[in-house]
């Protein structure tokens, strides 16, 4: 510590030089926390999967539909407890910049299948009652400042109503809450029944269903089960688990793992040589200033220990502002991924990368100033 200053002074040699060079370290940990953060919610949401659930769906394409019929069906198959089902509205409120996750869906099946949802049994009594019922999420709810007894507009980009148009009002009955999946508290829920009425195709059909299994050991006996009560049928099936649906259903998108992987990849190699050469530039200016330090008494360790702790300091230091700015910057993406804070585990991988990026970029240099020889630095070879 009582060479901190010295350190210190060292880095700000030359400040312009020092600025830019901390400028892009924090660019490159503020990506690597908005991007890794995001495919750390990502993941998060398919490993806590409800591991007692199955997905079902259109063997030809997630995007095709299935007879509502099945529902009975696959209650008669052994090891079922509860059958429920979903459909993509893709409503927005307002404007399309307002995208809302709504599913039309049956309240008394939902009820079964949605363990994690918490919402007063009174309100839940009105959803059953109220055919335009609706219940929200707590987050979307306060974010659109919706309260109960509001009359919601959502406009369907695939759905358009009988009576022509694709403007659907909703009554707001219910706010539920999800201590566990925070990102479903940005969902709209409203009664299938009113849905299939009212729309112009699709009726007496579903997007998918979801399968409630008593053990979930037998999960994939089970789906075997469903698929082959469906095979060479019209709509055949196939059956997931909920963590493989989900993992399927990320994948349409893009393998975020992948994409994540190589853009932070790119980022910390050009960081590297960056960072590698601003050090090594800084290391041959000083060369006769190194050659004083071992002259008054610094051993060769001693050196090599200053110019890797300018490293460290340089590296560990942006790369914190940077993350800081990340953990700032998440929240916004809440509507997005449901995840409020940028996780701990980033913070702390991102502090593990600043120090070896520091160890990378600073070793050369540092030992090049070990091996320096006093007489030829202060002659000028």
């Amino acid at each position: 510590m009582k060479f901190l200053p010295l350190i210190w002074a060292a880095l700000w040699r030359k400040k312009t030089r020092t600025v830019f060079t901390l400028l892009s370290i924090v660019v490159a940990f503020l990506l690597f926390g908005m991007l890794q953060g995001v495919n750390a919610a990502f993941n998060s949401a398919v490993d806590r999967a409800n591991v007692n659930r199955l997905m079902v769906a259109n063997a030809t394409a997630f995007t095709e539909s299935l007879p509502y019929a099945y529902l009975t069906q696959i209650e008669s198959v052994p090891g079922v407890s509860a059958v429920s089902q979903q459909s993509w509205f893709g409503g927005y409120y307002q404007d399309p910049k307002n995208f809302v996750f709504s599913f039309p869906v049956e309240p008394l099946r939902w009820r079964r299948i949605g363990t994690e949802y918490r919402i007063p049994e009174d309100q839940f009594d009105a959803w059953v009652r109220t055919r335009t019922g609706a219940v929200v999420g707590a987050q979307l709810a306060a974010k659109y400042g919706w309260k109960i007894g509001d009359r919601v507009p959502l406009h369907s980009v695939i759905w358009t109503k009988a009576g022509g148009g694709s403007d659907w009002e909703f009554d707001i009955v219910g706010i539920f809450t999800s201590p566990e999946f925070a990102s479903r508290e940005n969902q709209f829920l409203f009664n299938y029944s009113y849905f299939d009425e009212a729309r112009v195709f699709g009726k007496g059909r579903v997007g998918w269903l979801v399968v409630q299994v008593a053990d979930p050991r037998a999960s994939a006996r089970i789906a075997a089960a469903i698929d082959h009560l469906f095979a060479n049928s019209p709509d055949e099936t196939e059956t997931k688990t909920e963590k493989e649906f989900q993992q399927s259903f990320l994948k349409q998108i893009g393998d975020i793992n992948f994409i994540v992987t190589r853009i932070l990849f790119a980022v910390f190699f050009s960081l590297l040589f960056a960072t590698g050469s601003s050090l090594m530039q800084s290391m041959r200016e000083r060369i006769p200033e190194l050659a004083v330090l071992k002259t008054v008494g610094f051993t060769d360790a001693g050196v090599l220990r200053l110019v890797l702790a300018e490293s460290v300091m340089l590296c560990v230091l942006a790369a914190l502002a940077g993350l800081a700015a990340a953990a700032l910057l998440f929240p916004a993406l809440r509507d997005a991924i449901g995840v409020v804070t940028l996780p701990r585990a980033v913070l702390a991988e991102g502090v593990v990368i600043a120090v070896l990026l520091a160890l990378a970029t600073g070793l050369l240099p540092a030992w090049r100033a070990r091996r320096l020889s006093i007489v030829d630095a202060l002659a000028g070879r």
